[in-house]
């Protein structure tokens, strides 16, 4: 299915559930590897706000693009996000999926 890019750039967007490795399968503890790079995925909740309303999404992120101290609350850039309809078994919903994560540099 195809994927569609989604724009960020007028955004404020927060971290809201700190990064995980993100597990494809439960009962195995497998995790979900991406299909290009080969790094490991980890899954973020993100706060997205914009023109006045604000949402809660869960996107995919691979390791290599999560910077090292991502916090809760944390304000990040999100490069290439994109999102993508699925359907399997009867469910279906959208998944996001992002390049990289960026954190606010640091002022010295």
């Amino acid at each position: 299915m195809p994927s569609f890019k989604i724009d960020t750039s007028t955004a404020v967007v927060f971290v809201a559930v700190e990064p995980q490795l993100k597990v494809i399968n439960k009962q195995t503890g497998e995790i979900a590897v991406g299909r290009e790079s080969g790094a490991k995925m980890m899954t973020v909740g993100l706060t997205v706000a914009d023109e006045g309303e604000a949402n809660l999404y869960n996107v995919s992120v691979p390791e290599t693009g999560v910077p090292e101290g991502v916090a809760l609350g944390m304000p990040v850039k999100v490069v290439g996000l994109k999102a993508r309809d699925w359907e399997r078994d009867g469910r279906h919903g959208i998944a996001f999926r992002a390049v990289a994560l960026v954190a606010p540099s640091a002022k010295g």
